[in-house]
C-alpha cells in the first residue's frame, strides 16, 4: 500500500558552531524515522539514495537525508578529499543530526534508524554505538562497516548488511566487521549486484529489505513503548 501525503521540506541542523544542510520527509503517520549517511563523495541528492529514500517514504517511513559536511567543507573536500574519510567527523555530525530529530516537533516521537552507504555505513556505525538507547536499527548498502573499528563491539543497535554479489572486496571487509559485532546482525548478499547497486531492480531489492528490517524494529520499540505505558 502506497502513502501519499508526505510533508517535504529543506532543513538546517547546526552541528557545534557550523551549519548543515537536509532534506526532510514525513508521511502522513509515519512510524519512524531514517537518517541517510551517504558515502564519500556524495551528497543528499544522491540518486541512489533518494530513489530508496522515496521508496522507505511510501512504506509510511520518514527520511532525513543530510550532506554531514558544511557547504564550506565539501568544497574543500572537492579539491583535497580531506574530510570523507574523517569518519569520526561524519559519525559526530550524525549524532548532532539525530539530537535536532529527538528535539524537532514533526520528529521528535519517532523511532529512529540510519542508513549508512559505502563510507556513510561506518559513520552510522559509530553514531549508533554512542547513541544506544535512541537508535534502533542499521542499514548497511555496500558499506565498509569495517571502518567503525573499535566501535563495533558497542553498537546494540540491529543491523542489516547489504552487499552486491559481485562487489567481492567488500563482502569480505563486511564479514570480517559483522564478526566484531555483539549485537544481531545480518548479511545479505544481493546476487549479481555490484558496488553502487546499478543494475535493473537491485536498488528496489535494497530498498525493500531496508523497509522490512526497519519496519520490523520499529514495531518492536512501538510495541514495548506500548507494554510499558
Amino acid at each position: 500500500m502506497r502513502n501519499t501525503a508526505v510533508e517535504e521540506k529543506e532543513v538546517t541542523i547546526p552541528v557545534g558552531k557550523a551549519v548543515i544542510n537536509g532534506n526532510l520527509t514525513v508521511p502522513s503517520g509515519a512510524k519512524g524515522i531514517v537518517l541517510f549517511a551517504h558515502g564519500s563523495g556524495s551528497s543528499r541528492f544522491s540518486p541512489r539514495n533518494t530513489r530508496v529514500a522515496r521508496e522507505i517514504n511510501e512504506a509510511g517511513i520518514a527520511t532525513l537525508l543530510i550532506d554531514l559536511l558544511t557547504e564550506a567543507e565539501e568544497e574543500i573536500d572537492e579539491s583535497t578529499g580531506e574530510f570523507r574519510f574523517n569518519i569520526d567527523l561524519l559519525a559526530q555530525r550524525l549524532v548532532h543530526a539525530t539530537e535536532w530529530v529527538k528535539k524537532n516537533p514533526d520528529t521528535k516521537s519517532q523511532a529512529i534508524g540510519y542508513f549508512g552507504a559505502s563510507t556513510g555505513a561506518a559513520a552510522a556505525l559509530i553514531a549508533a554505538a554512542k547513541l544506544p538507547e535512541q537508535v534502533k536499527a542499521v542499514v548497511s548498502r555496500g558499506g565498509r562497516p569495517d571502518l567503525a573499528g573499535e566501535h563495533l563491539p558497542n553498537v546494540k543497535a540491529p543491523t542489516l548488511l547489504i552487499v552486491g554479489g559481485d562487489d567481492t572486496e567488500v563482502l569480505e571487509l563486511n564479514k570480517q566487521a559483522s564478526q566484531q559485532m555483539r549485537s544481531e546482525k545480518k548479511i545479505v548478499v544481493v546476487p549479481g549486484a555490484t558496488h553502487l547497486f546499478e543494475e535493473p531492480g537491485k536498488l528496489e531489492e535494497v530498498a525493500r529489505l531496508a523497509i522490512g528490517w526497519f519496519s520490523k524494529h520499529f514495531q518492536a520499540k512501538v510495541n514495548y513503548a506500548s507494554t510499558h505505558s
